[in-house]
Order: structure tokens, then C-alpha cells, then sequence
């Protein structure tokens, strides 16, 4: 974000609102025109008779997505339609953001049409939204886009319980720079960040007191990291595993949770080469690293009362004389042999290397791996979710509870010995091969060979993970997408006393 963006929170109060003489109002309307009581009241002095032939002669109905300007003497006052349905408060916020527009100061009625009042948490949701909605990736322009947001923005969100509200917002804005930093990784360019860079851009993590360890490739050759180091043999660039520890548990020896990204720079598909029309976009086949990143700085920032571990394979795949070859047989780390039978199917080499070190290292309470892996899973199922491959049912039920919470979408897919057949090697212990039906779900299979009784998820973010249709509060190539599902999957499992 190049704007600094701050909020507060106060009563619905009509003295409150006479504080804020040159904010920009912006009230939630249901199809029925009609807004929330509080919100009324607040707007005590407004000609609602006006109000109705304004909207009548706008065509304003308070459908979703809806938007109507009124003044009201030197009062900008922006209606937002709610619909019939219940949106999600971070949706609201999103739309309050779009309907705003580029005033700098912002006053948000937060009660609904219907509803008494939004929640601390939900106002605190709706905050978050307006937050995700304001991100900008603008580092490279010379020339900024006009009009721009204006360097200082303050918003006051009017509710009836700022004080709980404010607490609340605390914790989401410690997950909102996570997810703001997972954005901005995904969207740098790959000749900015390299592998190298990507380890120096953790310091960030350092500073918020998460313990990073890296791995550079002389340490990962002796300790056996042979198909992660494979992928990177045909680049200049050094390959590395970043370790991220968050100690905030109250027993320090409890096991952690276990979150593994594909950090895959750039993918060039190695000899195995892709089409040029796919290449522009493989600078954002590091987005499960990303995740994994901007999760690890959430729960530092926030102080979450778990031990959380993050493992992060940086590499690039390119083509060049030291190349890893198609017919190529590595042993990994596991000590499982693979025949290399397509250089582009490189994600699932360094999450095996990923996972079998962190089961055997760390003995964590699950493991979950997130990785730009198939087209495959865009083609079977959209866009918008994440295809969900498990071992254990369980855990897969409290991933898919924080899906629904967070509107990140997950969808579970099959696993099964089928799969396994179409993977088995003449020459080795398994190949990496793709199917041309069930992509996806090979390779997650694939990967489960190196999951050694740990409770595992595997998520394929191929589809969320960037370039989606522009939503209400993803304007960003890279959407930062799995560093909320994955915070609220931790918050269900902490107990209740916080660490300080």
C-alpha cells in the first residue's frame, strides 16, 4: 500500500458524526430502502422523502452492488445496496471501499437493515475488507494512474461497541499485513525476486519475532535434499529452504502446526518447456511460498497462543546445460527414487523433500502444503476455490468450517489407489507423470508418498492463487489468497488464553 490508511471506532452518535464535518458517509440499504435503526437515527437532519425520489429517478433499489450520491447541504452522503441476501461483513467493507472512492475521510454507519447493530467481530470484518479492498501494487510505475487515493485516508467506522470493535480490529489487522505481504510477493517481477531475494525479504518475519533459519544448497546436498535441488540445477540462481518457527504456545515443546509452501520463483518448465503463453504468469508459482510467508507474519503479529512451523522451497526452474533431464532418476530425501519423466511437473519433487523433512524433523500435529501445482484443478473446478486433497478426514472438516467463515473456497477431491497406478516407474520407485484425466488428483497422490502417517492436507491453489476476476476486495494479480483460511483454521484450534 503507498497510502497510509488508519481507522477508529466510535457510537452511532449524531454528535460524533458532527465531529467528522468533511467525511464522506456511507450507509448500508436493503431492496426495501430501508436502513438500519441506528443508522437512521444518525441521519436524523436527512429529507428522506428526497432520498426516495433521488433513488427512484437513479434507478437505485439497494440490489447488490448498488450505489447512490446524495448531499445533504455540504455532506456527501454514498447509499450501498445490500440486496436481499446476507453478505459477508468483509464484502460490505470491500463495496464501502469502492463506494468511498477517494475521499480521505470516511465515516461508516455499521449497522444493517434489519440487524440492531454488525458485531464487534463482524465490524471488525468489515474493517478488514475496506483494508484488502484499498491495496495497491504500484512499485514499478514512474507514472501513477490518476486519480490517486489520497496519501492519508482515516476511516471511522460509527458502531455499538467500539471499544470490543477495536480489539477485534487488532487481530485482523495483524492478518491483513500478512496478507498484504503475501500480495506483493506474488506480484513482484522473478528478476527482482529471485530465490536469494525472496530469503532476504523474510527479515520482516524477524523482526516480528518469528525464528528463520535458511538453507542454502551446499546444506541441503548433505542432507539429501535431492529432488527439491534438482528443480534449480539448471538456473544461475541459488536454491534455498526457509525454516520459520513461531514459538507462542505456553508449552514450548508442543507440537506445531505444520505449513509447507512451493516456492518455485519462476517456472519455466525446465527442458520440458511451457508455451509462451503461459510463461508471463509463472512469476507467480512461488504463491504457495507466499502464503505460507504472510501466514507465519499474521500469527506473529497477533501473538497467536500455537507453535506454528513454516518450510519453504525457493527455487526456479530453467532450462541451461545443468538442467535436470527428462529420463533423469533422483533419490529423495525420503530416500524414495524418482524417474523424471516431464521436468515441468517440478512442484510436487520440492514439496516431497518439504514435507519429509518437516515430519521427520519437527513432528508437527498436521501438515497442510499449499502449491500452484495443476491446471488441471482450474479446469475440474473454476477459479475461485482451492481443490483440497487429505489423508484425514477430521482435519479436512476444519479446513472446510474456515473456508466457509473466510470465503476462501476449498473443494474436496478424491484420492485413491487408481491414481497411484498410472505413477509406478519400471526403473525407479515412482515417476512424476501427469494423467490426462485426474491431473490433479495424481498429483496429490503423488505427493502423499511422502507423507508418512502425518495428519496432511494438500491444497492446489492453481486457481485462486492470482489473476481472478477483480472482487470486492481483491483488486490485486495476486490475490494473497489462503493466508486468512489458514489463520482461522489456527484460531479454532487455540485455546482460549492469548499469549502476551
Amino acid at each position: 500500500m503507498t497510502e497510509t490508511l488508519t481507522f477508529s471506532f466510535s457510537p452511532l452518535s449524531p454528535s460524533d458524526l458532527a465531529k467528522q464535518p468533511e467525511a464522506t458517509v456511507v450507509v448500508f440499504v436493503g431492496e426495501d430502502l430501508k436502513v438500519g435503526a441506528g443508522t437512521a437515527e444518525l441521519l436524523a437532519g436527512l429529507d428522506w422523502q428526497l432520498f426516495a425520489r433521488a433513488a427512484s429517478d437513479a434507478g437505485f433499489r439497494g440490489k447488490t452492488d448498488d450505489t447512490m450520491t446524495l448531499f445533504a447541504g455540504h455532506r456527501r452522503i454514498v447509499f450501498v445496496g445490500m440486496g436481499t441476501g446476507r453478505a459477508a461483513p468483509i464484502d460490505l467493507g470491500g463495496r464501502a471501499a469502492a463506494a468511498a472512492g477517494y475521499a480521505a475521510k470516511i465515516v461508516i454507519a455499521g449497522d444493517l437493515p434489519g440487524d440492531a447493530d454488525l458485531s464487534p467481530q463482524a465490524t471488525a470484518e468489515l474493517a478488514l475488507g475496506f483494508r484488502l479492498a484499498s491495496y495497491r501494487f504500484n512499485t514499478y510505475r514512474t507514472r501513477r494512474p490518476e486519480p490517486q487515493l489520497p496519501a492519508e485516508r482515516h476511516v471511522l467506522i460509527m458502531t455499538s461497541s467500539p471499544e470490543e470493535a477495536q480489539v477485534a480490529h487488532a487481530r485482523e489487522t495483524a492478518i491483513a499485513e500478512g496478507v498484504e505481504l503475501a500480495r506483493s510477493l506474488i506480484n513482484e517481477p522473478a528478476n527482482i525476486l529471485t530465490p536469494s531475494e525472496f530469503t532476504r525479504r523474510l527479515h520482516v518475519l524477524e523482526k516480528a519475532g518469528v525464528e528463520v533459519q535458511i538453507l542454502g544448497e551446499a546444506e541441503l546436498a548433505r542432507m539429501g535434499f535431492r529432488a527439491l535441488l534438482g528443480v534449480g540445477q539448471g538456473s544461475s540462481e541459488e536454491s534455498h529452504v526457509a525454516i520459520l518457527r513461531w514459538q507462542g504456545a505456553a508449552d514450548p515443546d508442543a507440537p506445531p502446526l505444520g505449513f509447507i509452501g512451493k516456492g518455485v520463483c519462476f517456472d519455466s518448465g525446465g527442458i520440458s518447456i511451457k508455451s509462451a503463453t503461459d510463461l508471463a504468469e509463472m512469476k507467480g508459482d512461488m504463491a504457495g511460498a507466499a502464503c505460507v510467508t504472510g501466514l507465519m507474519l499474521g500469527l506473529a503479529r497477533r501473538k497467536a497462543p500455537v507453535n506454528a512451523l513454516g518450510a519453504i522451497g525457493l527455487v526456479e526452474n530453467m532450462p541451461g546445460g545443468k538442467a535436470q533431464r527428462p529420463g533423469d532418476i533422483v533419490r529423495s530425501l525420503s530416500g524414495q527414487t524418482i524417474e523424471i519423466i516431464d521436468t515441468d511437473y517440478e512442484g510436487r519433487l520440492v514439496l516431497a523433500d518439504l514435507l519429509w523433512h518437516v515430519q521427520s524433523t519437527f513432528q508437527p500435529r498436521f501438515m497442510i502444503d499449499l502449491a500452484t501445482l495443476t491446471h488441471d484443478i482450474v479446469t475440474g473446478i473454476g477459479r475461485e476455490r482451492a481443490g483440497l486433497f487429505s489423508n484425514n478426514d477430521e482435519l479436512a472438516a476444519s479446513l472446510e468450517k474456515a473456508s466457509s467463515a473466510t470465503g476462501e473456497l476449498v473443494w474436496r477431491m478424491p484420492m485413491g489407489p487408481n491414481f497411484d497406478e498410472e505413477m509406478d516407474s519400471k526403473i525407479a520407485d515412482v515417476r512424476n507423470i501427469d494423467s490426462p484425466s485426474g491431473g490433479a488428483c495424481t498429483a496429490a497422490n503423488f505427493i502423499q508418498r511422502f507423507v508418512n502417517g502425518v495428519p496432511w492436507i494438500h491444497l492446489d491453489i492453481a486457481g485462486p492463487a492470482y489473476d481472478l476476476p477483480k472482487s470486492a476486495i481483491s483488486p490485486s494479480w495476486g490475490t494473497g489468497w489462503g493466508v486468512r483460511l489458514l489463520d482461522r483454521l489456527t484460531r479454532d484450534l487455540e485455546p482460549q488464553r492469548r499469549v502476551r
